[in-house]
């Protein structure tokens, strides 16, 4: 059964082994940030502040910050469920003759009960403010020492696309300006900034958004998921959680949210009001600059009784958005295979905070196809960000990043295998020439065919005979060792 809320998550990481209470007071301003960092460091639990300095509201960090975390917050043993699940999805195909249509009913019913369920009224509606309401009610965080402020740092935020009318859940931090504005950091290649353009040049005004912190494990992990724009995250949740999302009408807004969140933050933004946002540190391991965004304006707060307040950090990796991730690489490699078949895994390093490196292992089948994968990857959603593609034969582990540079450094010539390309980048990029416009490269580490240019022998790999493995695992035991 999914967990109803963010509470039954907590008490699942307790009964696990990983949660830890901290029932003395820590202050919201660095500290909280020091303290989670160092346990996601050392592989530590998530944290539970008690008594967060200025607030009674308890802060929750760390609480994905492992893959045991994350298999505890997804209800498996193993994320390579979830990514079975999908291929089961992928692969229905209309089957032949009566027994085979009926036989497929279930399936599909079952698809039709993911869909987000409106309900008429729900926990984080138990307190509502319409006047008198202060974002500083919160222990919103100060995270690093030359942050431009507070900021919220796991919103689930939800807008429309004003020509579809459907719903999108992005997770966007936001600066607290003061109590009733803050920083809307919608980058520009995000679906949040989309709707605002759209809107814009329908020459609208103000833009509806509604900010949710805190809900079910699955739901608010679906606001990072890169899916294709107009798909609804809250119908991805149903699919992960195997059971609908509860919705509740706003009450302010023409949005909906999360019925069981904790907090839910109702407003708008005002097109073409920009202010500036940052310094931020962020997930690259550098501060993110200043810049200018929109701002989020507060028309309402509503929240459970006794709200808890969920955030995350983001820093120098490995962090917990680096086992967000993890879970999402082995999640989601079933649909680039749909597209790449000859995929045979992928990997992204910690050290390359997702788009700044990715590990590629293929089926070689013609020459040219590690750069056709390249160009594959670079036209792919999210996947154009990324600044270093390096693609290996299939026998090589991409899970481990050693293996990799080994073979690859050994496999290449540079100037015949590296290509470079012009194209988006990550906002974050602070490298990049321009904003979100830079180069990226490509590098083909697979063997290298005659079809390719190749005319020398290629040699083979130093590995040991079977035979003598056995026998000296044999001596070893006798030798003591």
């Amino acid at each position: 059964m999914a967990y109803k809320d963010l509470r039954e998550f907590i008490a699942a990481l307790e009964r696990n082994g990983e949660l830890k209470r901290i029932p003395f007071e820590v202050d919201p301003v660095l500290e909280i940030t020091e303290f989670a960092d160092r346990a996601v460091k050392r592989g530590g639990p998530a944290l539970l502040f008690e008594k967060p300095t200025g607030s009674d509201v308890p802060v929750l960090i760390n609480a994905y910050a492992s893959l045991r975390k994350m298999e505890i917050a997804l209800e498996v043993d193993s994320v390579e469920e979830i990514a079975a699940r999908i291929v089961e999805f992928l692969e229905m195909r209309m089957p032949e003759g009566l027994i085979g249509k009926l036989k497929m009913l279930p399936k599909l019913a079952e698809m039709g009960g993911f869909f987000p369920k409106i309900v008429s009224k729900g926990p984080c509606q138990e307190v509502v403010r319409t006047s008198g309401m202060s974002l500083a009610q919160f222990p919103i965080l100060k995270c690093w020492p030359e942050d431009g402020g507070r900021f919220i740092t796991l919103p689930m935020v939800f807008s429309r696309n004003p020509d579809t009318g459907k719903r999108n859940c992005g997770m966007y931090r936001m600066q607290v300006y003061d109590d009733v504005t803050a920083g809307m950091h919608w980058q520009t290649h995000k679906q949040g900034a989309e709707h605002y353009r759209r809107m814009r040049a329908h020459g609208q005004t103000r833009m509806d958004v509604a900010v949710a912190i805190g809900a079910d494990p699955v739901s608010m992990y679906s606001a990072i998921l890169p899916l294709p724009p107009d798909l609804d995250e809250m119908m991805i949740a149903g699919f992960l959680r195997q059971s609908p999302v509860e919705m509740v009408k706003c009450q302010t807004c023409d949005l909906e949210v999360p019925a069981q969140a904790e907090i839910v933050l109702e407003g708008y933004v005002e097109l073409g009001e920009l202010r500036t946002e940052g310094p931020f540190g962020d997930h690259t391991g550098f501060y993110s600059l200043e810049d200018r965004y929109p701002v989020f304006h507060l028309t309402a707060i509503t929240h459970r009784e006794k709200p808890i307040y969920a955030t995350t950090i983001v820093g120098p990796p490995p962090m917990e958005d680096y086992y967000m991730g993890k879970a999402i690489e082995r999640i989601f490699l079933p649909l680039m295979r749909l597209q790449l078949p000859e995929v045979r895994d992928i990997a992204m390093p910690a050290e390359g905070i997702f788009h700044n490196l990715i590990l590629v292992s293929i089926r070689k089948s013609y020459p040219g196809h590690a750069r056709k994968v390249m160009h594959s990857i670079w036209g792919t959603g999210q996947a154009m960000f990324s600044k270093v593609i390096v693609v290996v034969d299939e026998d090589v582990d991409v899970q481990n990043s050693s293996e990799v540079a080994w073979k690859a450094l050994n496999n290449i010539d540079p100037e015949r295998d590296i290509e470079f390309v012009m194209g988006p980048v990550d906002s974050l990029d602070h490298s990049s020439r321009l904003p979100d416009y830079g180069s990226k490269m490509g590098i083909d580490a697979t063997r290298k065919w005659p079809t390719e240019g190749f005319t020398r022998p290629w040699p083979g790999l130093i590995e040991m005979s079977a035979g003598v493995k056995k026998k000296v695992d044999e001596l070893w035991k006798r030798a003591g060792l």
